[in-house]
């Protein structure tokens, strides 16, 4: 299903590569290597919740809640790893486990489903390697810290400027900083008429690289990622209201749905 008909990537180009179609038996193979492959990585995303899922203006967490045992990539093991509990008091550190690991083959599957290797999947790679953390930090604290934020965002501008140089042209490139901008302005538009019943800072500054992955192949992806993201965010509010979870008055965090909605609109649009 196609959202737009103006992706930089021709229908030619996304039916071959190098002149030859896809291949017959070396795609599972190669998924499993790249699932494997970032699951080796889980150890530091988990790092990256454990340390910045603590309130505004609070320092890093450097170790387990419970007992103050030191957490880094020296020792990994259990803390790091999917049991994501405490070496001396065994207490759990971080997000459930499990979570963050099908959450990193979640976005592997994305990166298959979305085609093959190219300057513009990096991109979503780059972005996918910062959202993950951001999510379990935001669902936990309610807030997308700028150190994870701001890379994100940076680095896919640059290399869907590298792809543009490299292939598609200016064109595409120009539309994703634009989309990038706008949407972030709108995010943070609503925090400033709208105060704490708005959209946070940090929605603004994650809006930075996904307006500009969605623009990327048009306006109609960039508004279709938007609503999708909406619309997820009312149905799952409404599911809370109704079990009593939340109240009218609570907040549920949106990066989440921000990220999802993305996702969904890259694979329609794929």
């Amino acid at each position: 299903m196609e959202l737009s008909g103006s992706s930089p990537r021709s229908d030619q180009e996304r039916a071959s590569t190098s002149g030859v179609g896809p291949p017959s038996g070396g795609g599972r193979p190669g998924a499993r290597r790249a699932a494997l492959g970032c699951l080796t990585l889980t150890p530091l995303l988990r790092l990256a919740v454990l340390r910045h899922a603590v309130p505004a203006r609070s320092a890093l967490r450097a170790g387990c809640p419970t007992c103050g045992e030191p957490v880094d990539l020296r020792r990994p093991w259990p803390v790091l790893g999917p049991a994501a509990r405490c070496g001396r008091c065994r207490a759990r550190v971080g997000p459930p486990p499990v979570a963050v690991e099908l959450a990193a083959i979640g976005a592997v599957a994305v990166l298959v489903l979305l085609g093959p290797p190219t300057t513009e999947l990096l991109a979503v790679a780059w972005w996918l390697g910062w959202v993950l953390p951001l999510c379990f930090i935001d669902v936990a604290v309610h807030r997308l810290p700028d150190r994870l934020t701001w890379p994100a965002a940076a680095g896919v501008g640059a290399l869907l400027g590298l792809a543009a140089a490299t292939g598609v042209g200016a064109g595409p490139w120009l539309r994703a900083v634009l989309g990038g901008a706008g949407l972030a302005l709108f995010f943070a538009a609503s925090t400033l008429l709208l105060g704490a019943r708005g959209f946070g800072l940090g929605d603004a500054k994650l809006a930075l690289g996904v307006g500009a992955l969605l623009a990327w192949h048009g306006w109609p992806v960039l508004v279709a990622g938007l609503l999708l993201a909406l619309g997820l965010s009312a149905l799952v509010s409404l599911g809370l209201l109704a079990a009593r979870r939340v109240r009218w008055s609570g907040h549920v965090p949106f990066g989440p749905f921000l990220a999802l909605g993305t996702i969904a609109a890259l694979l329609l649009t794929g």
